[in-house]
């Protein structure tokens, strides 16, 4: 079996673009596969184009080796679009090659570990700005079958916080409590923008809340400020989303940086790599809650993945757009904050080109820092 041919597909997605590619053989058989990262359609597409080299003419079956080759011969290793275009190629050749064999794609891992994945909702607050905004989106969501809340309520703080943004924060996340109760998880996410002693002043006045983390909570291309960060703080450390690689991830976990690292299936490399930070993580007792604010076909590779692993904690859920059913079959339910893992062979998703059209990529501008967002 061989690869003969590829095609790649943007889809407007709110803010950001989902990007889809489809794999062909020469059997008939073929695979999906994403690669959306946020404001970065352009670079991810391209990257594509430059990967065909090592790509056409593949047995879409030696998963490791196809990694292997356009990881190495790609020589930027932590470019996060090329390994976001790896990690779709090589997510549709896991989906051939389970097409191939009438297995779930999770087989070729090492088989399930848990039939259902504990999830988190991202996306929940659509446009609340006050702290009993977020209180009535925070029950909505609990309401829906949420049982893990995540957001980020810090507006235009950068740095440091000023004392009216602090105590707006703080009241924020002491309403949202207030309101689903103590049994629902509160997700404390920072996207990576204090210094050491911000975040630090900040965990303090959010330990009484009893978050189960605070995620990326200084800058992330400083490890050892999150090592630092994790030694003093009273709140659970989670990081990872901006770690291409399992190279990257060395450092963090060596020197037991975080208590949930959360690297991003599409971002990190792949399937293979995301399983095998898994297992680097496990060895030093580090739990793994992957990044996901992703499409339907990357939420279902990494959902494969998680099945099988023991130290798996939850996954990310995104409630972005209100067509993913219609340009994907994803048939997803929530079910006690759980996710029921498919069992069909490959991947078990696929995506329509034509209702893909309807919704052509669009220009969509960097929104982080800023009053609202989630």
């Amino acid at each position: 079996m061989k690869i003969v041919d590829y095609k790649t597909y943007a889809v407007f997605a709110g803010y950001r673009n989902y990007i889809f590619v489809k794999v062909f053989t020469d059997e008939g058989i073929y695979g999906v596969g994403e690669a959306t990262i946020e404001w970065k359609t352009n670079a991810t597409m391209g990257a594509f184009e430059d990967l065909r080299p090592y790509v056409i003419g593949a047995d879409p079956r030696r998963i490791e080796h196809m990694f292997f080759e356009c990881f190495r011969q790609t020589y930027w290793h932590t470019d996060p679009c090329t390994l976001s275009a790896i990690a779709a190629i090589e997510m549709a050749c896991v989906d051939i090659t389970g097409k191939c064999y009438n297995l779930p794609a999770y087989q070729l891992f090492g088989g399930k570990h848990v039939d259902k994945l504990r999830v988190y909702m991202n996306g929940w607050t659509h446009d609340a700005n006050t702290p009993d905004e977020y209180a009535a989106r925070a029950k909505e969501a609990v309401q829906g079958g949420a049982k893990a809340l995540k957001w980020d309520m810090f507006g235009t703080s950068w740095v440091t916080i000023s004392n009216e943004a602090m105590d707006r924060a703080i009241k924020t996340v002491g309403s949202v409590r207030d309101a689903v109760g103590p049994e629902v998880d509160l997700l404390i996410e920072v996207h990576g923008r204090f210094n050491l002693h911000t975040a630090l002043q900040i965990a303090k006045e959010l330990a009484p809340f009893k978050p189960k983390f605070m995620e990326e909570p200084v800058f992330t291309d400083i490890v050892q400020d999150t090592i630092e960060f994790h030694k003093q703080s009273p709140v659970p450390t989670a990081t990872g989303e901006r770690l291409f690689g399992k190279t990257m991830f060395r450092e963090l976990i060596a020197n037991y940086g975080a208590d949930y690292i959360q690297p991003d299936l599409l971002h990190c490399g792949g399937m293979s790599e995301l399983k095998k930070i898994g297992v680097m993580a496990e060895v030093y007792g580090i739990q793994v809650a992957p990044h996901n604010p992703n499409g339907p076909i990357g939420t279902a590779a990494t959902m494969h993945i998680c099945a099988t692993m023991p130290n798996f904690e939850f996954l990310e859920m995104m409630n972005d757009v209100p067509y993913r059913a219609e340009v994907t079959n994803e048939k997803l339910e929530i079910k006690d904050g759980c996710l029921t893992v498919p069992d069909v062979p490959g991947l078990g998703i696929d995506f329509d080109p034509e209702a893909c059209a309807k919704y052509p990529a669009q220009e969509t501008p960097q929104i982080l820092f800023e009053e609202g967002y989630f």
